[in-house]
């Protein structure tokens, strides 16, 4: 069987009082840097229309080709730089809430 398509599902939180903020890095900063690396195909991020759920604010979905090719990606240059520049923007840290990798069963 050929290798399936892989998503990784990233939920985040954070401060109300940091949500602009977070938003303008995490879409000008962070996801330029991670989609350097060829393997990443797509990224796309949401945010609850609830304003009382208990789940996580934002979701991102970074697309992959494959599951070599996410493996890949945590070893790579790009991902360790992105790393970096997070822990240096967000010293108190980001509440990264869960990730998750998901293989393609069918597309219609």
């Amino acid at each position: 069987m050929a290798d399936r398509p892989i998503v990784n599902i990233v939920t985040t939180q954070c401060l109300a009082q940091d949500e602009s903020r977070f938003n303008k890095w995490y879409n000008e900063i962070h996801i330029p840097m991670l989609v350097k690396y060829k393997g990443v195909k797509a990224v796309a991020r949401y945010k609850t229309t609830s304003e009382k759920s208990e789940k996580p604010m934002f979701i991102a979905v970074y697309k992959f080709n494959s599951a070599k090719d996410f493996e890949n990606f945590g070893k790579s240059p790009e991902f360790a730089a992105a790393i970096a520049e997070m822990k240096q923007s967000w010293p108190q840290g980001i509440e990264i809430v869960d990730r998750a990798q998901h293989e393609l069963i069918q597309e219609w």
